[in-house]
């Protein structure tokens, strides 16, 4: 297949810009930042999504979703990157869905219409220290009469303070186990996290957790590959994302390009600045090609769509921070000021290439898969 949208996709992207831009611009962000929102996250703006259909982007039909792919969310996806919307979509719509569309019984799917219409929030509780690690997953979870007893510590949980379930990654004695938990259970702990982009995770404690054996989101020591879709899916997400707000900085730049004069001359027509600009456009393209290819895989159902979205991220991270290093150097000092907006966008390009595995994660997750 091409890696262009057919003109149902572009509609959608046309869509989610278009809402976005009126709804959540940058000034959104800002907002819930300078006031110390309790919540980080707007509940109105996820209902509005909700209507709008984002929400429910690859959640079935049948249960109040659009049923539509991962090429269709990376458009959703890159259009929060442009406007640096806080939103629940990545741990919700994305992380979450995937895992309980694929895995979840009868009772845990009875969540995903509640989704699909921006009324709850759901986060994945993966990882659990300085960096993303899925294969090293340390909460145990310990059999204890007809459940489970869950002991352990999760960090960088998505809008994990404001979470109506957690989906808890653990190791029990059969191997890798999901568990959708109640945060308001006795012996869980949540702490928000402010993060340096202003968006937000929560650190998630549990001690002795006592949760049923209904709890298990698909089988007892099988979580490994319904946690692979669903990071795999979220990958190819977390490069769209990046893509969106490297192409939205990278847009600013030639913008005031365009209009800065230096020694009676535009800045836009110095031929060094013009070259890095050219290139800069190049790498974007590349990265947004890569990324598509890698949903596409997904969508197809390919056994290499795992290792495209580790490619995908991997690129898409790289080329977003050279295009926030390039947005702040080309405004000069004044880049990085809050008045600004390209200083925002890389600190968002900063938290999104640790969220799911950096650039250097991914390029060993490759190596080692060829054999080195």
């Amino acid at each position: 297949m091409p890696l262009i949208l057919t003109e149902e996709q572009t509609m959608l992207q046309d869509a989610a810009d278009g809402f976005l831009n009126e709804q959540a611009p940058i000034s959104h962000l800002r907002k819930l930042r300078d006031e110390r929102d309790p919540d980080g996250v707007s509940r109105g703006l996820w209902r509005s999504f909700g209507e709008m259909g984002f929400a429910g982007v690859i959640i079935p039909e049948a249960m109040g979703g659009m049923g539509l792919g991962a090429v269709e969310a990376g458009v959703i996806a890159e259009s929060l990157g442009r406007t640096l919307t806080p939103s629940p979509f990545m741990g919700s719509s994305v992380l979450s869905a995937k895992v309980l569309i694929e895995g979840g019984s009868e009772a845990q799917q009875t969540w995903l219409p509640r989704i699909a219409a921006g009324e709850a929030i759901l986060a994945l509780a993966v990882d659990e220290g300085a960096k993303h690690a899925p294969s090293r997953i340390a909460t145990r979870a310990e059999r204890a009469g007809n459940g489970f007893r869950l002991n352990g510590a999760k960090g960088f949980v998505l809008d994990g303070h404001v979470a109506d379930a957690l989906i808890v990654v653990a190791r029990a004695e059969e191997g890798v186990t999901l568990f959708l938990v109640d945060p308001a259970m006795p012996g869980v702990t949540v702490e928000r996290t402010a993060m340096v982009d202003a968006h937000n995770a929560a650190r998630i404690t549990l001690s002795d957790v006592a949760v049923d054996a209904d709890a298990v989101i698909g089988d007892v020591g099988q979580g490994e590959a319904l946690l692979d879709g669903a990071l795999t899916l979220g990958r190819a997400c977390a490069a769209s994302t990046l893509t969106g707000a490297g192409d939205q900085a990278f847009k600013i730049t030639m913008e005031y390009l365009r209009t800065r004069k230096q020694f009676g001359k535009l800045i836009g027509e110095f031929q060094a600045l013009q070259h890095r600009a050219a290139h800069l456009f190049s790498e974007l393209e590349l990265a947004r090609a890569a990324t598509m290819g890698a949903q596409l895989a997904i969508d197809e159902g390919r056994d290499t769509a795992s290792l495209a979205a580790s490619i995908a991220k991997a690129k898409a991270g790289r080329v977003a921070e050279l295009a926030v290093q390039e947005a702040v150097q080309m405004h000069g000092g004044v880049g990085m000021t809050d008045e600004f907006d390209v200083g925002l966008f890389m600190k968002r390009v900063r938290v999104l290439n640790e969220l799911l595995g950096d650039a250097g994660f991914h390029a060993e997750r490759m190596a080692r898969a060829q054999g080195f």
